[in-house]
């Protein structure tokens, strides 16, 4: 077995104040590694991650249910809290891959061991849609 780790770029905001620090280089919000809960990586609405602390409230749910649940759970409660979208992509130290966001698309790829790569960017249905319970119909989740 190996370590887990995550890196977040960013693309900034339009408009941003000088000397504004996104979510992307802060630990628990743009991203988060634990070898024990997992690594992810989200985007989005900064303000509202770093509020929030996305990263590690998503993967502190991922202990007890699947990633593309407990990330799509973390983005309703980011929306209904601080009212921000986003979207997120995690593993889970067994290779367990979730990917959720709340926006109206987000680009994700993957690719797993020898396996051949899969990606995305458009909604193809909610995770309410897709049976993840306490999901919000905001939501979309893609469960690997």
């Amino acid at each position: 077995a190996g370590h887990l780790a995550a890196a977040t770029s960013t693309g900034g905001i339009t408009f941003k104040q000088a000397g504004r620090v996104g979510d992307s280089p802060i630990v628990g919000a743009g991203c988060y590694a634990d070898d024990q809960a997992g690594a992810i990586s989200c985007t989005g609405h900064g303000e509202s991650i770093m509020r929030l602390t996305l990263a590690r409230y998503a993967l502190s749910l991922t202990h007890d249910r699947p990633p593309a649940q407990a990330c799509a759970e973390a983005l309703g409660q980011m929306y209904a809290r601080v009212g921000g979208c986003g979207g997120t992509i995690s593993v889970t130290p067994n290779g367990d891959v979730g990917i959720a966001f709340s926006t109206p698309r987000m680009a994700w790829a993957c690719v797993r061991g020898e396996a051949e790569a899969c990606s995305g960017i458009d909604r193809r249905r909610t995770a309410a849609e897709a049976g993840l319970a306490g999901a919000s119909p905001l939501v979309e989740a893609v469960a690997l």
